[in-house]
């Protein structure tokens, strides 16, 4: 039966989104709430998408403007393929479409001619019809040239090779003065949109669900703060007693794609007390907090402190084993009591 994970799960995910409401500036009330049992599980970097920037047409890359690493936008010219062919095609086109002009030229003067001749009875009818079929033959076949050159011109200006995607150049596996086909690839390009792929083992399948968030690892990023996912996908396949499962995190975009991260996902829950780190004073190595007790002041008691429980709505929060009951009032540390 999956309604018990499942009941446990919303029950852990409204307490995340639901603050512990402080009453007042520099005190905070004690609630038993429910803490989420967290699994740690390895999860890569991967891109939503790999996309191949291939060539339109066979040649020699004569240049090539992106290496592995670098990021591009969709439409970036990353490379030009070349074919000295279709230049000498193109120009001999070019020849024969001013050789066509020449002629369709030449046939309009002899049409107009055989126009005024013909009401001097000098010309036959069908000399004239002739003149005119010659103008129409040459207009045609000059049309067909200049389409031709278009199509040749369009083929040459395909060498341009284009990124398909925005995002990060991950291989480029030609160089330039590479001699390449049809369809060969110039670059493989990621695409800018990072998901975290969980590895989860098969025992944790029962508590994941779509939409639940995941806590990342910080230790070795830039920033020391807890950062959050959010599980978008799970692969509906269990391979060598794992599943796969795809989150979404902001910041993503500073990870090489394959690094591995340390992830955190909801594994059950279980009752206790979560504070904020702020509300703890350390002195030779024992934790204490300040007290409001009933008269108005204020006392200092001894507390055992366990995990650090962080969640978007108390990022510093930290798990008591003991020395606090719900419905106790703490103060921050050397904050008078009123």
């Amino acid at each position: 039966m999956r309604i018990f994970p499942i009941a446990m799960g919303l029950s852990f995910w409204v307490w995340v989104l639901s603050a512990q409401a402080e009453p007042a500036p520099g005190s905070f009330i004690v609630n038993t709430i429910e803490i989420a049992d967290q699994k740690a599980v390895f999860a890569t970097v991967e891109s939503a998408h790999v996309v191949a920037a291939r060539s339109r047409i066979g040649g020699t890359v004569t240049t090539l403007t992106v290496q592995d690493g670098d990021t591009v936008t969709a439409g970036q010219t990353i490379a030009v393929v070349a074919d000295p062919t279709l230049v000498q095609q193109l120009r001999a086109l070019e020849a024969e479409i001013a050789g066509l002009k020449a002629q369709l030229a030449q046939s309009k003067i002899d049409f107009a001619r055989a126009q005024g001749l013909i009401h001097s009875g000098a010309i036959s009818r069908s000399t004239l019809d002739q003149t005119q079929t010659g103008v129409r033959v040459a207009a045609s076949s000059l049309m067909a040239k200049i389409a031709a050159r278009d199509a040749l011109n369009q083929q040459i200006g395909e060498g341009a090779v284009l990124a398909p995607v925005s995002g990060r150049v991950l291989l480029t596996p030609v160089t330039q003065g590479a001699v390449v086909l049809n369809g060969d690839t110039l670059a493989t390009i990621a695409e800018q949109d990072y998901v975290l792929r969980l590895d989860v083992p098969e025992y944790h399948t029962g508590f994941l669900q779509l939409g639940d968030l995941v806590r990342i690892d910080t230790r070795d990023a830039k920033t020391t703060s807890p950062e959050f996912g959010k599980i978008i996908l799970i692969y509906p396949q269990i391979q060598n007693g794992r599943v796969e499962a795809d989150a979404t995190a902001p910041n993503l975009g500073s990870y090489f794609v394959g690094q591995r991260v340390e992830v955190w996902v909801y594994a059950g829950s279980r009752p206790g007390i979560v504070i904020p780190a702020r509300y703890i004073e350390t002195r030779f190595g024992l934790n204490y907090v300040d007290m409001r007790v009933a008269n108005g002041g204020r006392i200092t008691v001894p507390i055992q402190r366990g995990e650090s429980q962080p969640t978007p709505a108390m990022p510093d929060g930290v798990e008591i084993l003991s020395g606090l009951h719900e419905g106790d009032e703490l103060l921050l540390p050397n904050v008078n009591a009123p």
